[in-house]
Formats: C-alpha cells, structure tokens, sequence
C-alpha cells in the first residue's frame, strides 16, 4: 500500500495546505464528537456484573470485558491513528464513526461470549476517531490557544466517558443492557453526518510514503522525542490507577450495605464532572508555560485521593470526594502531557497522540484486569492499595525525570 508522503516519516514536513483556524462551534462540535465516540469504551463498566451474568463469565475475571475493549483500542492507536498525517481526515473520521455504528451493532445482538469480545475490540479499535479528533484540533487551533482548545476537546472526553456510566446504568435498568448500545449506535450515525458536512476538505499531499513506513515513525518518534517518552510514561500510570478505581467500583457499590442500582452508580460516577474543569484550567496554564506545575500538583491530588477513596466501606461520601478529585488530577495531568508533545513535531500531530495513546491504553487495560482480580481476592482495600501505589510511581517518576524534559517546551 503506498500513500502520499516523504521516505523521512519521523520528521515529515508539512506537505499540506494549512488547515483552517477552528472556530468556537467546531471546537464544539469535535468535543461532542469526541464524548460520544469514547463513551463507546466506557458503557461496559458499570454493567460489569450484569455482563458476567448474561454469559456466564466468573466475576473474578469479568475485567476481560473492558481489557479487550482497550486492547482494540490499542491496536487503533497505532494502526489507524497515524493515518491522520498522511489521508483526508474528514474521511477518516466520518469512516470510522460508521464503522463503529456496525460494531455497536454486534455487541447489542452478541448472542455469546465469543461473539461479545470481538466485537467489544471492535468498538475499542473504532473508538480512536476520538484521537484522530484531538490531534486535528491541535493542529487547527492557533499556537498560543493550542492547550486551551485541547483542554475544550478533552472537556467533551470527560463528560463523554462520565455520561457514558450514567446513560448505560439507567438504560440497563429500564430497557436491558443491550439498549445502550443500540442507543449508542443511532447517536453515532447522527454524529457521523454532521462531522461529513462540518469537516473542511483536505488536498492530498504530493511526496509518497508506505504504510509500513507510517507506523515505523510512531516509534521512531519515541526514539528522537524525550518529551513524548517521558509524558506517555505518566500516562500509562495515571490512567492504570483511574481504571483500577473505575472498574471494580460497580462491585462494591451494587453489593450490601450501598445495593445500588445501575442507575444509581452510573449517577455516582458523574461526581468525576470536576475533571472537565481541571482539564480547562490545565489547558490555560500550559499555554502560559506552567505545564510542569500543573503536572505536580495533579499526581499529588491523585495520590492524596486514594486516602478518601479507601472510606468507602465506611463513607460513601468520603468516595464521592476522592472520585472528584482524582479525575480533576487525572485530567490536569493528561491536558499537560498533550500540549507538551504536541509542539514537538507540529507536521506529526496523529502520530505523537497515538504514540501517547498507546501507553494510555497500556495503562487502562492492566488496571482493568488486575483491579477485578484484586478485588476479588482482597477486596476494596487491596484496590486502593495497588491504585495508592501506582500513583505514587507516578509521582516519582516525573519528579526523577523533570530535568530531562527540554527547556523549550515550556515545562
């Protein structure tokens, strides 16, 4: 396969005409478009118990449910991601949101388990339209608004991913869990014809590069790039401890004393809203070349959200608090780390997010499988311990290799 772009695939000049300045109702939309598709990775979790039921997986190991949605979405990272820097965006994402509109599909009608997590990696492989998205309006937006507009971005992310608990725990409650998907692959659809009209065209690049050669960038970005190998590191662990909270939260929360209902915990799980706010201010800060103090203060607000987070058996409300606060770290952190890599290599935009993204999605799906196995085995306590530990790797981690990051990417 042979696609329009230079031999040099790490360091490819900008071959394209200048992409359009996004504007306020753009910027808007990709938040929206962006909310709805990673929402798709996101449904399963608080139907973990419902899902282990239905096709008789053992609770223990029910973790695989969300673990091969994020494997998908792994391989989506790097196979389908890079694609951004070389093909007509506008096709690419209106391809993808239509493919996943199939893939939705087959999970509502999955008569099996082997049926069900194929077509659960499918969503997750499709689900990366979301990073395809980002790293357009990165590109798009001005250089001194580049952190602002990923954080407006981001914000749909946030609302997406905790809507998606809410909107599948009360449709599984009122209509069956199958009904979240079904619902999920109408909206797509709709999503999918307003991107195809609001999209601008792009001109294809004149220079030829292989697909081979496309991805074999990805990585050789991680060889020229500190920045990039520094922040998908953080990534990795921060994400691996906000999914060792997320996923086996269903399971305490459903069982005595709390009972609660799917609805109930879809509701709960929106306490994490702050997170779209730490995600706007994060982005501001960055633009002002804070990113480094924004990096700390958000791995110590992670850390410190375990304490609260490990009163569930005695405080539900003490669990509110830390779930707020730790996706308000979560995200303060993840804004940061985008807007640094993103002015490394401004022709390379697709390539540096799935880079990134690919640890993220490292991260999420070791959480997931091992929180439900810990949980299971040692219940809520070993959870916030793993997740307690982890968080503090991450803040060693950055604290050991601050001084390596470059003086001009204003960390």
């Amino acid at each position: 396969m042979e696609l329009n772009l230079e031999p040099n695939a790490a360091s490819l000049p900008d071959a394209r005409p200048a992409a359009p300045t996004i504007s306020a109702p753009m910027a808007l939309l990709f938040a929206i478009a962006c909310g709805l598709a990673v929402a798709n990775v996101y449904y399963a979790q608080p139907l973990l118990d419902t899902l282990a039921a239905t096709f008789g997986i053992r609770p223990a190991t029910v973790g695989i449910v969300i673990t091969t949605t994020q494997v998908g979405y792994g391989l989506g990272l790097l196979m389908v991601v890079p694609l951004g820097d070389l093909i007509d965006r506008r096709r690419l994402i209106v391809g993808q949101s239509l493919l996943s509109v199939i893939a939705l599909l087959c999970v509502a009608l999955a008569p099996s388990a082997a049926i069900l997590l194929p077509a659960m990696a499918a969503v997750g492989l499709l689900a990366v339209v979301t990073q395809v998205l980002v790293a357009y309006a990165a590109l798009m937006a001005p250089a001194g608004e580049r952190g602002r507009v990923v954080g407006i971005v981001t914000s749909g992310i946030i609302v997406g991913i905790l809507l998606a608990r809410a909107v599948s725990g009360t449709l599984s409650d009122l209509f069956g869990w199958r009904s979240v998907y079904l619902v999920s692959a109408a909206g797509t659809l709709v999503v999918a014809g307003l991107l195809w009209k609001a999209l601008p065209r792009q001109e294809r690049p004149s220079v030829r590069i292989s697909y081979v050669q496309l991805i074999r960038s990805v990585f050789t970005l991680f060889a020229e790039e500190p920045v990039l190998r520094i922040r998908a590191v953080l990534a990795m662990l921060i994400f691996m401890a906000i999914t060792m909270l997320l996923t086996p939260m269903v399971l305490p929360l459903t069982a005595a004393p709390f009972s609660l209902s799917h609805t109930q915990v879809g509701l709960f799980g929106l306490a994490g809203a702050a997170g779209a706010l730490g995600a706007a201010r994060a982005g501001r800060q960055a633009d002002r070349g804070r990113a480094q103090r924004t990096t700390a203060i958000g791995l110590v607000v992670m850390l410190l959200s375990w304490g609260l987070i490990a009163l569930l058996p005695w405080s539900i409300w003490a669990m509110a608090i830390g779930v707020v606060t730790i996706d308000f770290g979560l995200q303060s952190v993840h804004v940061a780390n985008q807007s640094l890599i993103y002015r490394v290599r401004p022709e390379a935009q697709s390539r540096l997010t799935a880079g990134y993204m690919i640890f993220y999605s490292i991260g999420s799906a070791t959480g997931s499988i091992a929180s439900t196995m810990l949980y299971a085995h040692g219940g809520w306590n070993s959870v916030c311990l793993a997740g307690a530990a982890t968080s503090g790797v991450a803040l060693a981690f950055w604290a050991a290799t601050r001084h390596l990051t470059p003086r001009d990417s204003n960390a």
